[in-house]
């Protein structure tokens, strides 16, 4: 990928206004503003940049798939003069949406058939995933759940609220439970505070989680009210979801600075595409600041198998080469874990480089960061004659 001067920018600006004229800075930390305004449309995009004949198209194919949806804080992010802008290719359809490649898949993690109630995904032992809400501030172009997400494609969201709450309560092995969607964070705060109240109501569940690109999207949405409100669940963690060092701007980073000043343990999920963050020198600018934000880096996602994303994939090696770029070459907190989500249901599968060279009896080769070579003893059992004559000793000196 061609690297650009903004990619490694250490430090946090606003883009405001932006694309907009001065005036709308008066409603411009208005999240409801945000949301009414966001860019949905072919003349709403033209209007603002020069498409490329790829992406004129892909708008026009997007209406049957995953809808298109930016909202005016994450689209001034943008540049018009650059095709290849990693902001712009994470939200902007392509032509490339319509093609499905062979190994591409509608459900590529496999949440439907772990569905024990609608909108409820039992997968692994201790913890579900909650799909509450099927609408996002803005979409994601290689959304995992673009057969459901935005309300356009063909398959939607069916979410038995009431049901889902009974079938946890009659679950006691569940003790972590994930809200996500679509973005939880889109609901009000008393609606949000309702579901969260419902399941601090379920004993055996002992914290939550949400997962919401809400602070990257739409900065405003994380006010001191909401905050107030989320402190009254803990634990609660927040996942949140940015791919690249522009997207943390000074407002999303003062929008963390609220939820960790409430309390609230904050770690990123990024997902690795082509073009856009695939070099260890975005990906350590990316990390760097998220530290600088309060949020530890936490999973690199391999991009899942999700139909029409062939274009923004890349490859597990690259995946791989970025980890060991990191390793050792930051600090720890700032390495993220490399994952597959196993195709078809098979959960979060960790990768990482081969650091281990050879086991063997009594010992274990590694290799550091650096490619030199140490070796590990395996722990020696002590002799029996050594532990009688210790205990010899320790009776001498009662």
């Amino acid at each position: 990928m061609a690297n650009r001067p903004t990619d490694f920018d250490p430090a946090f600006r606003s883009h405001a206004p932006g694309y907009w004229p001065e005036d709308a800075m008066e409603n411009w930390s208005d999240h409801k503003w945000q949301l009414r305004n966001r860019i949905d449309s072919l003349s709403d995009l033209e209007s603002r940049l020069t498409l490329t004949d790829e992406e004129r198209a892909g708008v026009l194919l997007a209406g049957t798939k995953l809808a298109m949806a930016i909202t005016p804080h994450f689209f001034n992010l943008i540049d018009k003069d650059d095709p290849d802008c990693p902001i712009r290719r994470q939200v902007i359809p392509r032509i490339d949406e319509g093609w499905t490649a062979p190994e591409e898949m509608a459900d590529p993690c496999g949440e439907d058939s772990h569905m024990p109630v609608p909108g409820l995904v039992h997968r692994y032992p201790d913890r579900v995933l909650f799909l509450v809400t099927d609408r996002c501030a803005s979409y994601c172009r290689y959304c995992t759940r673009s057969r459901v997400v935005s309300g356009v494609g063909e398959q939607h969201l069916e979410t038995q609220m009431e049901q889902a709450f009974q079938y946890l309560e009659r679950t006691p092995q569940v003790r972590d439970v994930l809200l996500s969607g679509g973005d939880p964070l889109l609901f009000s705060d008393d609606k949000l505070d309702k579901i969260l109240t419902r399941l601090r109501s379920i004993p055996h569940i002992q914290f939550v989680r949400i997962g919401s690109r809400i602070p990257i999207f739409l900065p405003q949405r994380i006010t001191p009210e909401l905050c107030a409100m989320l402190k009254k669940h803990h634990p609660l963690f927040i996942s949140v979801h940015t791919n690249h060092p522009r997207e943390l701007t000074t407002e999303v980073r003062d929008a963390l600075g609220r939820l960790a000043d409430a309390g609230i343990p904050l770690g990123n999920q990024s997902v690795l595409l082509r073009g856009i963050n695939d070099s260890v020198e975005v990906q350590k600018a990316l990390v760097h600041k998220l530290l600088m934000c309060r949020v530890r880096p936490y999973y690199l996602y391999q991009c899942d198998l999700i139909t029409g994303s062939s274009h923004l994939r890349t490859s597990v090696t690259k995946g791989l080469d970025i980890i060991e770029g990191l390793r050792g070459h930051t600090t720890g907190y700032a390495v993220p874990q490399f994952v597959i989500d196993g195709p078809g249901g098979g959960g979060k599968i960790p990768l990482n480089p081969e650091y281990v060279v050879t086991r063997e009896p009594g010992r274990v080769i590694l290799r550091n960061y650096e490619g030199g070579i140490f070796e590990y003893a395996e722990p020696t059992p002590m002799p029996a004659d050594v532990l009688t004559a210790l205990h010899e000793k320790a009776m001498e000196t009662a």
